[in-house]
């Protein structure tokens, strides 16, 4: 046969032997995982994750997650469904532990894997305040089945997906000065929710440990200095502590705000009694607290003035979310906002002359700003009035801009986020391609519980990028500047990003199927940079 005609016919073989494969790739996707053994969505993931437990098919969770019906193997937080073979979108969901929380969709998954979210039950109660469910606890010596809190005064973000691709250029990642947990790693129990005093030099946080959430109040060393969970006590205005597993009620205690002076702090407490009201420790190692209301609604959301002894908080007592002021040596209570819809997270600004605030229903709040709390109705001023949802509004540290999520993405998807940055004066734009310029990080994880997280100098936020493949890493953006700086942490299933006075970051992670506090520093740091 001439030579011509052997190579014909072997490169005929040869395309003949390829057709399957070829047929396969075009039809499944990758070639290398069995189709009896490829999974889409949070279950292909969680397949492919080194120790992640087998996820049953389907396993997603439905229904609010302000009053979770979690089932079993359900998909860790903060992460929805990941990409399968033949799909490029990811999804992932804002949340809290695995306990009763305050963050409305936290939960704690088995180490390594994605987190979901929830569609919001949009009503009243899921804004205004619902009890917390119970967390299931190891079945048979297994694993811990992982369930969602919730948020007993707050609204839900949903599901969390990835657009369909990143244009923002991405560097180099940022190489730390040293990132550790706080306190020792320990498995039965789940930290979220850092809230680092006004000078830096103390933290608290909240620990799920069964169907019991206290706080934990440490030093940035992570020597512990106090716990607090408490019951009520035969004087009606005082809770006194005790340790998990002497009663039998269930004690739920969160939402921290620290006092200017940070010898006291203020929280939202059920008291083991079911109604959440606020409490106060009155001196920082004290074993007794105050109960500061008493109503049949939910109190919550507390910020403490950063000048004075006022609290600004919500309260769904006249029937809908609004937002009071309480004079604390007096008790007196005043209400700042009357409204046909909902209040919620109000924020002091640095000066403590201003309130910050949400205002909204389902699936569209706007940004707030109330310049005059002695002629509140007459200063309101909304930052935001379009179609998107805005949620969490913090200050930069100088007091002269707004930071907030939205659900504004060019792809119109309402589960993409973004960070946008404005003027905290109320002079940028309320819309439009104006207000969407302001957009500083694209694609991010929203924690309403803390919202996004400004470094000292007023130029820098931290946030958690919407990227399960990657386990949700930390990233640095510098407003003006559209680049988004990683930061290598080598951790994993991160939220709940804070930054202290001193530049230092605290965050939750997922060590070992259980979530914990890290903190890290980044290296030249100028502790107490002025902002500029």
């Amino acid at each position: 046969m001439d030579q011509w005609k052997k190579s014909a016919l072997l490169g005929i073989l040869f395309l003949l032997a390829m057709v399957p494969v070829s047929a396969r790739w075009a039809a499944e996707g990758d070639p290398i995982v069995p189709k009896d053994e490829r999974l889409t969505g949070t279950a292909a993931v969680q397949n492919k994750l080194p120790g992640a437990a087998e996820q049953p098919e389907n396993s997603g969770v439905a229904g609010d997650p302000a009053v979770p019906t979690p089932g079993p193997s359900q998909a860790p937080e903060n992460a929805a469904p990941a990409e399968s073979a033949t799909d490029s979108s990811a999804s992932e969901a804002p949340g809290q532990q695995a306990t009763p929380a305050a963050d409305p969709q936290r939960d704690s998954q088995p180490q390594d894997a994605p987190r979901a979210g929830t569609p919001p039950e949009k009503d009243l109660q899921s804004e205004a305040g619902m009890p917390p469910a119970p967390v299931a606890e190891p079945v048979d010596g297994g694993e811990p089945v992982q369930q969602h809190g919730e948020d007993p005064v707050g609204v839900d973000v949903g599901e969390v997906t990835a657009p369909p691709a990143e244009t923002v250029p991405v560097q180099t990642p940022i190489e730390p000065d040293f990132v550790r947990a706080l306190t020792d790693i320990a498995a039965g129990r789940n930290d979220s929710n850092p809230v680092w005093s006004p000078s830096g030099e103390m933290i608290a946080f909240e620990r799920s440990i069964g169907d019991n959430r206290e706080i934990i109040v440490a030093r940035s060393n992570g020597s512990i200095i106090q716990r607090i969970q408490c019951r009520p006590t035969e004087k009606k205005d005082e809770m006194e502590f005790f340790m998990p597993g002497i009663v039998e009620e269930t004690s739920y205690n969160a939402g921290i705000s620290w006092s200017p002076d940070e010898n006291r702090l203020v929280f939202m407490s059920n008291g083991g009694s079911g109604n959440y009201d606020l409490y106060l420790l009155p001196v920082l190692g004290q074993e007794k607290t105050i109960r500061l209301t008493k109503n049949s609604e939910k109190d919550s959301h507390p910020h403490w003035s950063p000048i004075d002894e006022r609290l600004a908080f919500v309260s769904g007592r006249t029937g809908k979310a609004e937002v009071y002021l309480m004079d604390l040596a007096s008790r007196r209570v005043s209400v700042v906002t009357n409204g046909t819809k909902t209040y919620l997270y109000p924020q002091w600004s640095p000066d403590g002359s201003k309130l910050a605030l949400i205002y909204g229903s389902n699936e569209n709040h706007d940004i707030y700003l109330i310049e005059d709390l002695r002629k509140p109705a007459e200063t309101r001023k909304a930052l935001t009035t379009w179609q998107y949802d805005d949620l969490r509004p913090t200050w930069s540290p100088d007091g002269g801009k707004i930071a907030f999520y939205s659900n504004y993405n060019p792809a119109a998807d309402p589960k993409v986020w973004s960070i946008i940055v404005v003027a905290a004066d109320g002079t940028d734009p309320t819309d439009g391609e104006e207000l969407a310029a302001k957009v500083v990080a694209h694609n991010v994880v929203p924690d309403v519980e803390r919202g996004p997280a400004w470094m000292p100098d007023s130029r820098r936020i931290v946030f958690v990028k919407n990227d399960p493949k990657a386990y949700n890493p930390i990233f640095i953006t510098n407003i003006g500047d559209p680049r988004e700086m990683p930061l290598r942490t080598e951790t994993k299933m991160n939220h709940d990003v804070v930054c202290s006075k001193t530049g230092v970051l605290a965050f939750r992670s997922q060590t070992e199927q259980w979530d914990h506090i890290y903190v890290a520093k980044l290296k030249n740091e100028v502790a107490n940079r002025e902002p500029q």
